[in-house]
């Protein structure tokens, strides 16, 4: 008799859109192809799942893998396994890399090299310019490509656009989702030069940095966004501020937030990791994780995220400020958010909201993003019950390190399966690598797949 399902999880508590059950889930073909109890049907592979949880599989919006241009940090191979180990079905990745994902030749040879290595499914941004505005509309529905990515201020690369004519003109061409990395660039160059000075104490790193240059790019992306009717996406909110102003626009602009933000707090984290703790924008003040925290609650925030974006420890400990802004996450995410919900910060119903649920409504994401019947079958299966420490050696990341080193955790990933493929289970990858791109309705829409 052949199989019923290719694959079964059977007796393990489901997270469904519906609520929480305890059920079978049957995969066939990379799908789900049924969700219930299936008693003695057969399958090619049965994993007892009693006493674990079965999540969609977390999503990671943000995430910068360094390939090209940078693969001394981090690449598209080890950055997909590290996701792989930390429970991460799926990645978009960010356009500012060496050279940049500004035109169809760089994400494509992007998707060739992840065809290649990429242990997850993935997805790229494009990066917006002035001199590619025009083109948006045609080169934003490729595969491949999950939205497009501006930077309103400086960070790792050099994509750049920091006036309002500039962010006018990538927001008055196409129709994607636009991600921004909200920070006023000339409200920081004036900071660095009245706050900085000659210092190298990181602690100052929040104040040039300030939470006006935040909440000004906020203001002027909005603004400039209802101006053209296009969606945007703030991404890693870190103030107050910007979280009040949002809560009256979520017509128009989503919210990003970052698990280092909601779990680093100023000034002990510069005080313990020194530079190492320098991210763009900065980890704040407990008023402000508070605000975060509150955003997460409440509804305010669309997604969590990590923007992993690694750095060798050797560039991390150069003096203040050449000290690179960035830190290792994407293996990180899962077991820190699960600890987060073992002490009641959250619930698991709200962390699969902001890590899959959420990613699929704003990103329009064909086929992913939950457990239901014809969706591909992609699942993070967790221990809510299990305590682990976190260590740098166990990060696959080429960078080598995280910064929750030595942190006690209760939670964590103990299964990695997409599109029914098991390829993490108990800390240990499974290969070969078989990630493939993510599809978008938008892409699918301009195809006529629809």
């Amino acid at each position: 008799m052949s199989a019923v399902f290719d694959l079964v999880l059977r007796n393990g508590t489901v997270v469904l859109p519906s609520g929480v059950h305890r059920a079978d889930i049957g995969v066939r073909d990379g799908k789900t192809a049924g969700i219930g109890v299936f008693g003695s049907q057969t399958s090619g592979e049965t994993i007892d799942c009693t006493g674990l949880h079965i999540l969609p599989g977390v999503i990671d919006t943000q995430v910068h893998f360094r390939d090209p241009g940078m693969t001394h940090k981090e690449d598209l191979e080890t950055g997909t396994m590290a996701a792989a180990a930390g429970g991460v079905t799926a990645v978009f990745e960010m356009p500012n890399t060496d050279p940049l994902t500004t035109t169809p030749e760089a994400v494509a040879a992007k998707l060739e090299r992840a065809a290649q290595v990429g242990w997850v499914d993935h997805a790229f941004y494009l990066g917006g310019t002035v001199d590619n505005a025009r083109h948006l509309p045609e080169w934003e529905n490729l595969p491949g490509i999950c939205g497009i990515k501006i930077f309103m201020g400086a960070s790792t690369g050099a994509l750049l656009s920091a006036t309002d004519e500039e962010v006018d003109a990538i927001l008055g061409h196409g129709r994607r989702i636009v991600a921004i990395h909200a920070e006023d660039e000339s409200i920081m160059n004036e900071n660095k030069k009245t706050i900085l000075k000659d210092s190298h104490d990181v602690r100052l790193h929040p104040l040039w940095r300030s939470p006006e240059s935040c909440l000004s790019a906020t203001r002027r992306a909005v603004r400039l966004a209802r101006r053209h009717g296009r969606r945007v996406h703030i991404l890693h909110i870190t103030t107050a501020e910007e979280i009040a102003f949002l809560r009256g626009h979520k017509d128009i602009a989503s919210a990003e937030i970052l698990v280092n933000h909601l779990t680093l707090s100023a000034p002990e984290c510069y005080d313990r990791l020194g530079t190492r703790a320098q991210q763009n924008p900065p980890v704040r003040e407990k008023a402000h994780q508070d605000a975060l925290w509150a955003a997460i609650a409440d509804g305010t925030a669309d997604i969590l995220a990590t923007d992993h974006a690694p750095h060798t420890a050797e560039e991390k400990s150069k003096p203040y400020p050449a000290s690179p802004s960035g830190m290792p996450g994407v293996q990180t995410l899962v077991p820190v958010m699960l600890n987060h919900v073992h002490e009641g910060r959250l619930t698991l119903e709200r962390f699969v909201d902001l890590t899959a649920h959420g990613p699929q409504r704003l990103f329009g994401m064909a086929g992913k993003g939950r457990i239901a019947a014809g969706y591909d079958a992609d699942f993070t299966v967790v221990d809510l019950k299990e305590t682990r420490t976190l260590t740098n050696a166990a990060q696959k990341s080429r960078s080598g390190w995280t910064p929750f080193d030595g942190m006690a955790v209760t939670g964590w990933p103990k299964l990695t399966i997409v599109r029914g493929r098991v390829v993490m289970r108990d800390d240990a990858l499974l290969g070969p690598p078989a990630g493939k791109p993510v599809r978008f309705r938008e892409t699918l829409a301009h195809e006529g797949a629809l």
